[in-house]
């Protein structure tokens, strides 16, 4: 796929994740690679990359992301309703999405501003190969942390021992649909500075 068309179609996909087709795991293995060569900060590597496909364990979780979501999306009435509608569908069927990956740090967060920035860092641009990778082979997700409000409840589901954070869950399926399209995104020059805040970039 031509890589600027891949970088400005990569969508957050919901609503259009083929809930029958199984996913092969040699896509996945290939895309899990893919998102290994990304960056990481100082080399070390400290991404664990848990796949989930057994029926009874995606239930579990889909507990606790139901709950959490429902709640969530109570609080977002006066949101866009498109965007409420989507989620409101996949947290709907989230157990029937056919694999679920859970992408997870060696560690905790520190709390303060430069160290996490630095240690979330260390996942989310994998997370975003991986997810580029997936859109590549006719694959979608998106990056949902619903179920991170009950992180200790979802890590005793998966045996993740002390020490490690899950960074989200990224539901994956092949889409229904062959291509997405550029989204509508704020211009710009609405959004870029140049030397110091508001001065226009051009």
């Amino acid at each position: 796929m031509e890589i600027d068309h891949l970088l400005s179609t990569t969508r957050a996909v919901r609503r259009k994740l083929d809930l029958d087709r199984p996913v092969e795991p040699a896509v996945l293995e290939e895309c899990l690679n893919l998102a290994l060569q990304a960056p990481t900060p100082g080399n070390v590597q400290a991404w664990r990359w848990l796949v989930v496909r057994d029926q009874g364990v995606k239930d579990r979780l889909g507990v606790l992301f139901r709950e959490v979501g429902e709640a969530y999306l109570a609080g977002k009435a006066d949101a866009d309703p498109r965007a409420l509608a989507s989620g409101r569908h996949l947290i709907d069927v989230i157990e029937r999405v056919p694999v679920f990956v859970i992408p997870v740090l060696a560690g905790r967060p520190a709390g303060d501003n430069s160290t996490d920035a630095a240690f979330y860092g260390g996942i989310f641009p994998a997370v975003w190969n991986f997810q580029l990778a997936l859109r590549s082979r006719g694959l979608g997700s998106t990056l949902t942390t619903y179920h991170l409000a009950r992180e200790a409840e979802a890590a005793e589901i998966l045996g993740i021992p002390e020490g490690f954070t899950q960074a989200g869950l990224l539901p994956v399926a092949y889409t229904t649909v062959p291509d997405f399209k550029p989204a509508s995104r704020v211009p710009l020059a609405e959004v870029a500075y140049l030397d110091s805040w508001g001065t226009p970039l051009s």
